[in-house]
């Protein structure tokens, strides 16, 4: 197979390019730039382009496919010769689907935790020593690769539901036809693609109609707008369906205990959150032959996908949280995990405001009191983020209005930021950093290290 990637220097995209270089195949590629780690990983490959730019004599018509990427623009001029050529051009998750019809396809879907949940079940199959592909959207522990592509019988993928390509402007999980859905729970973000929260709705109907027959979806039932979904949708197609809560477990000294089916054992993870994405795993698990114990014997090793209250540092005193938090439910969600998990320490909560959901003063009421569980609580956006955003200014007095939390810390410049943090006192305390940005290029990690 020859395969020419179009924007091959993307996060997911230049992994799959490895993916299938690793299978054999001839694998080809342009971009007009390539960022780190990318690039580095390309060159190792074999397969980073000689020059940066767009090239059409690359396009030639013994190419099997051409994957276009999400950087790619509608007048690329690789994209038109393919075009020309009438060669199959596939955006990412249709490719995704091209390589997957004959393995039993898993997709977990939803607003939040579905690269969690997708985590959990690649590494509990991993310790099960199981044979299976995958595609999620982070850096995991035991995993060389974000994407895997080989002859597995199984795939697992994240699914999200940000449009295609350029070219394709569907959800990303209306391409992978799963025979095992996952659906985490439905809060509407990304207005700039999604205006309406029913139209961001009609999404998710459109993913369970995509469902193979005689599949199974198994969703978050504490989720009332999804359960009612579901059941709506549901009574319109063959489909085995299956709820799942918050299982049983318990706190002992700071570590979450979790039973299932009578077995209980400890995990590294915590929060209602995770333990709702645990068992959803486990549900997947069980319909791929995977038992309890075996189950909670590769749970109990799963510290968490990056950025997923990732711990950055710790001593006796504090505990340093990164999360990528930036929805009103993942925000309130991480919040809660921390405060319940450590009900007797002091919790500062940052929040970054970084995409344009959140920059946008028509959505800003979608926070109203998530910040309030914290016992101190600043929201950070930089100017430099509402520019590349092309939005206007926010005002600091509307953003404290919106929240709604007595005592909120509004800030808009790295430094201020920086001193803020270095002014507190870290004496029996959670500090949790939130933000899908970084805090307009502050260092974290030495941030951390130095309060510590």
């Amino acid at each position: 197979m020859k395969i020419h990637f179009i924007a091959i220097g993307g996060s997911v995209m230049h992994q799959l390019a490895i993916a299938l270089k690793r299978k054999g195949y001839i694998v080809t590629g342009s971009d007009d730039e390539i960022f780190e780690p990318a690039k580095g990983n390309l060159e190792k490959e074999g397969i980073l382009p000689a020059e940066m730019g767009w090239f059409p004599a690359k396009i030639e018509p013994a190419l099997d496919a051409v994957i276009l990427g999400m950087h790619a623009k509608a007048d690329n001029p690789e994209l038109q010769r393919a075009g020309e050529l009438a060669l199959p051009i596939y955006s990412f998750p249709e490719y995704i689907y091209q390589e997957s019809r004959d393995k039993t396809r898993v997709v977990v879907g939803g607003s939040h935790g579905k690269t969690t949940t997708t985590a959990m079940i690649m590494n509990v199959l991993k310790d099960a020593g199981r044979d299976f592909d995958y595609l999620v959207g982070a850096r995991l522990e035991g995993f060389s690769q974000s994407v895997n592509i080989t002859q597995a019988p199984v795939i697992v993928c994240e699914g999200d539901e940000y449009p295609a390509s350029t070219l394709e402007k569907r959800p990303k999980f209306h391409f992978l036809f799963p025979h095992i859905a996952v659906l985490t729970g439905i809060a509407w973000d990304h207005i700039n693609v999604f205006p309406t929260f029913d139209n961001y709705l009609e999404q998710f109907r459109i993913f369970i109609d995509k469902i193979e027959p005689g599949g199974v979806l198994i969703y978050n039932e504490t989720d009332e707008v999804l359960a009612r979904l579901v059941k709506e949708q549901t009574g319109k197609k063959a489909l085995r369906t299956i709820g799942y809560g918050v299982p049983e477990h318990r706190i002992e000294n700071g570590i979450t205990v979790v039973t299932l089916e009578g077995q209980s054992g400890s995990l590294k993870v915590f929060g209602e959150h995770n333990l709702l994405n645990l068992h959803a795993a486990y549900l997947v698990a069980r319909e791929l032959g995977v038992g309890t114990a075996e189950f909670l014997k590769g749970m109990a090793s799963f510290s968490g996908a990056a950025k997923r209250l990732e711990l950055l540092a710790a001593n006796d005193s504090v505990n340093i949280y990164r999360d990528f938090a930036h929805a009103p439910s993942k925000v309130k969600a991480t919040i809660r995990a921390v405060k319940t998990q450590f009900p007797g320490r002091r919790l500062i909560a940052v929040l970054e405001l970084h995409t344009y959901s959140s920059l946008n003063e028509q959505f800003l009421s979608e926070y109203k009191g998530s910040l309030d569980p914290a016992d101190d609580a600043v929201v950070f956006y930089s100017r430099h983020a509402l520019e590349l955003k092309r939005l206007p200014p926010l005002p600091v007095e509307k953003v404290r209005a919106e929240f709604g939390k007595p005592g909120l810390v509004v800030i808009q410049d790295r430094e201020e930021l920086r001193a803020w943090l270095m002014r507190e006192s870290f004496k029996n305390v959670n500090l949790l950093l939130m933000s899908s940005g970084n805090y307009d290029g502050l260092d974290v990690t030495a941030l951390s290290a130095e309060v510590i």
